[in-house]
Parts: C-alpha cells; structure tokens; sequence
C-alpha cells in the first residue's frame, strides 16, 4: 500500500494561512516544482519547430534517415512516459525526476559536442533516441509528485496549473524562443541554451522544492520492480475503471495530433489559407487551450471531475471537431468564424484535465502505477491520433475522418460516466484491496 500520511494539507509546511498561489490552485509547497518544470519544458521545446530541418538541410540526412531519428525519438517518450509513474513507485518521484534530467543533459552535450560538429548518423540517433526518455521521466515524474503531494480537495486545480506550465513551456515558449535567438545566434548555439534552460529547472526543482512525499518511494509493500512494472499494466484490467481511464486518456489528444497534421492540409490545400494563417490558428488553439486547463481545473473541484470530462471534453470536443470541418466548408477562407472554432477545439481539448484524480480514486493505493496507465494513453495518442488520418482520409476525406475523431470524443464521454467518482464507501474498499502487482505475491 502507499503511505498516505505524507499529503499535508497546502499550509503545512509554510506556516499557516494561504497565499495567492494557494487561492489560484498551485499548492506553496509544489511552487517551485511548476517553475522549474516550466524552464526544462522552454528548454526542450526550442527545437520542436527546426531540428528535423537542421539534420535534413545543414547536416545533409535523407528524409527517411530523418524519420528514423524522431521515431525513436518518440517511441523512447513513450516509455519515459510509461515508466514515470512505475518508476515513482519504486524511487519516489524526485528520484525519477533526476534520472530523466540526467539522461537529458548528458545524451544532449554528446550529440552537441560529437554527434552534430562530426555529422555522425549513429551517435545522433543514439543520443537523441535516448534523450527522448529523459523529458517525460522529468515532466510524469513532477506529475506523480502533483497526485501525491497537493492536496486532495484541490488537485485537479494544481493539474490545471500543471498542463498550463507544460504547454507554455513546450509548444509556446520554447517555439517563440528559437524564432528569436534562432536569427541571432544561429541554430546550434540555440541549442545549448536549450541546455542552459534544461539546467536551470532542473536545479530549481533540486534545491528549492522542499514538499517531502516525492523524497520517498510511493510503493510500500515490499514488491520487486518487476512486479511493480507488471502492475502497470495489470492494473488496467485488476480495475477496470483504471483501464477506461487510460482509454479516455488515449482519446483525449488523439484528435490533436491528426487535427495537427490534417486540419493545415485542408485549410491550405482546400479552402485557401496559406502558411501564416495556420500558424497563428495553432496559436489560438494553444492559447484557448492554456486557458481551458486552468479553468476546467478549477471546475472539477467545484462542480464534478467526470462531469466536467463528460461535457467539455467530450461533447464539446466532438463538436469542435466536427466545425473544423464544417465552418471552413460553409464560410470559405473567413478567418474569424474559423479561429473561433480552433479556439473551442483547444477548449475542448483541456476538459480532460480532472481524469488522473477521478483515476486514483478507484485504486488509491497504487497512485504511481495509475499514472503509468494514464501517460501511456498520453504517448500512445501520438501515433494513433495521425495513424487513423493516414488510414481513412484517402477512403472517407477529410471529413469522415473529422466523423471518427469527433465519434471517439463521444465515446470518451460515455467512459467518463462509467468511470465516474466513487462512493466514499466504494473508495475505502478499494483502499482496502490488496495491491496485486499480479507476479509472485511475497
């Protein structure tokens, strides 16, 4: 079982009182855990918009070669994603957090001081492939740590906050940085202030974040790390609702990231907006989207968690996804109607934000493993979101694919009403579960 008595409430540990961080949802005690991870996700996100075009055009990879290199990339977040929460289990999130910033400094300093300067494919693959593991062990890791360390009646503010610091970090900041340093300095010097953003979080995160439940192993029940790995995934059908969520989880951006691909092929190809345009639509989507997971935070702790799921991210993410297909077919290249409609997209998109607490609450003695089931929907909707794309829009167009998203977001509703809050007696029985990680019991 995890120890529970480690979750004070968001004054214990400053003195009493409440702050103004405390008033908007982001526990004192977390404070300097959002900062610094906001930091390494600038750091690693200012090479999201150039660095395939810097290995094709300056080091002279094919585009295949190319693909290779962000495929593995990508297949190596997904199981950092996966292992963070199995990982918080056995380590404690802290720790988990520090082999993720380690892996990406050092795997970052060997392709930037032998990988670039010599050109070489194998090492870049290698040092940037496994990089790939350190950003989400660094992020997940802090997340784990958000589930355990703030406060119960609050959580799914300070997971607002969380994907709010994620997303200004990633997408938005660290692409705004690049296109201001990128013209100065260049693009490899950019990439070791990359670094230096990398090192300032994590620092932050190291010496200033005192809350103490992510110092300590979340797993108290003297299984092995084989066993608990296992029960990542064992939990999923050990308690089904555990499952669900994952799906939900995997439902939630796999509609991103097709519309990411997709929806720009149509508005330029189609309806006849150029580059620019849709680059300041993904502005606003981001925008609406930072927002949203904020607001819907707050909401899930007022109002309802699955409610909230139900209605602003499955309902209002269907109809979202729907319009972006319609309005741009019935007005044309108008650009106000269509902005307003990426705009409910990104809103829609962050209705998901109260799931991990309606997820913990059906197996609240295994937060860390509950976690590894919800990141793994995360990373795995990164392929299925533009595998679904690729396999129908040359059977049903753009517009049945759009049908399909919008389908799954309707579905992720119904889940959400399956996976609903538990009663308090229903959660102290499954409080009282053993925590079967499904190998050899000790």
């Amino acid at each position: 079982m995890v120890s529970t008595d480690h979750e004070p409430p968001a004054s214990a540990s400053s003195g009493g009182g409440t702050t103004f961080f405390d008033r908007i949802g982001i526990p004192r005690t977390l404070l300097w855990g959002y900062v610094g991870m906001l930091l390494f996700m600038i750091g690693d996100g200012v090479e999201t918009s150039y660095l395939s075009t810097y290995f094709k055009v300056d080091l002279g990879f094919s585009e295949s070669s190319v693909g290779i290199v962000f495929t593995v990339y990508g297949l190596a977040a997904a199981v950092g994603a996966f292992l963070a929460g199995g990982l918080s289990d056995k380590w404690g999130p802290r720790k988990v957090m520090m082999v993720g910033a380690a892996l990406w400094a050092v795997c970052h300093v060997l392709m930037l001081t032998i990988g670039i300067p010599t050109s070489n494919y194998v090492l870049i693959l290698l040092t940037y492939g496994v990089r790939g593991l350190g950003y989400p062990l660094f992020a997940y890791g802090f997340l784990v740590w958000i589930m355990v360390g703030a406060p119960e009646k609050q959580i799914s503010k300070a997971l607002g906050w969380y994907w709010f610091a994620f997303t200004m970090g990633y997408p938005v900041l660290g692409s705004a940085l690049v296109s201001g340093l990128k013209p100065a300095l260049g693009f490899y010097p950019t990439l070791w202030v990359s670094l230096a953003l990398i090192a300032a979080g994590s620092i932050i995160v190291f010496t200033m974040l005192k809350e103490r439940s992510g110092f300590t192993p979340l797993a108290t029940d003297g299984s092995s790390m084989v066993q608990t790995l296992v029960g990542c995934f064992t939990i999923m059908f050990s308690r089904p609702r555990v499952g669900l969520g994952a799906l939900t989880r995997l439902i939630n951006t796999t509609s991103q990231f097709g519309v990411w691909v997709f929806t720009p092929l149509y508005l330029i190809e189609q309806v006849g907006f150029n580059s620019e345009e849709w680059s300041t639509l993904l502005m606003i989507m981001m925008g609406s989207n930072l927002a949203g997971v904020v607001a819907f935070g707050a909401l899930g702790d007022r109002w309802s968690r699955h409610k909230t799921i139900v209605w602003f991210g499955g309902v209002l993410g269907a109809v979202a996804c729907l319009g972006l297909y319609y309005v741009p077919n019935a007005v044309g290249h108008s650009y106000i109607p269509v902005a307003i409609t990426v705009a409910i997209f990104g809103v829609g998109l962050a209705g998901y934000v109260p799931l991990p607490p309606l997820m913990t609450q059906h197996a609240p003695g295994r937060k860390g493993q509950v976690m590894s089931t919800y990141t793994l929907g995360a990373g795995a909707s990164q392929a299925v979101g533009p595998a679904i794309g690729t396999a129908f829009i040359g059977i049903i167009g753009i517009q049945g694919v759009m049908w399909i998203y919008a389908v799954l977001h309707l579905v992720s509703a119904a889940l959400a009403m399956i996976i609903r809050e538990p009663s308090a007696e229903a959660q102290r029985e499954a409080a009282e579960l053993p925590e079967d990680n499904t190998v050899v019991a000790h």
